[in-house]
């Protein structure tokens, strides 16, 4: 039978993914307030240091039933093109072969929400 538009797509064919930035907390040990205080002197203050917020962009994709990649950005890196497709784009295509080895990636469709700058 003849498809004007190609062979019909599924739901199983569509990987969808978008990224955030993702706040995260690190606590200092209480280790590093210790020190050796003689019996004479006073012992010295110790201001404890407010939480270091850092940031962390998450890429995720989805296929239909489970999450395929979460891909973290390394600190001090941007998300530039090159990264997205050298480390994002083979990891989602390498997790499609995975979950579907006999099926090609071409009748997948690739959905990224605010995709512009890739």
């Amino acid at each position: 039978m003849f498809e004007p538009h190609g062979p019909s797509k599924r739901l199983s064919d569509i990987v969808t993914g978008d990224e955030i930035w993702f706040p995260f907390f690190t606590i200092p040990p209480k280790g590093l307030n210790r020190m050796w205080v003689d019996g004479q002197g006073d012992r010295p203050v110790v201001l404890r240091p407010g939480f270091q917020s850092r940031m962390g962009m998450f890429t995720v994709f989805f296929s239909y039933s489970d999450p395929l990649v979460v891909d973290i950005l390394p600190q001090d890196t941007k998300m530039t093109d090159t990264y997205y497709v050298h480390n994002v784009i083979s990891q989602v295509k390498s997790a499609i072969n995975e979950l579907r080895p006999k099926v090609s990636t071409s009748r997948t469709l690739l959905l990224h929400d605010n995709a512009g700058p890739h």
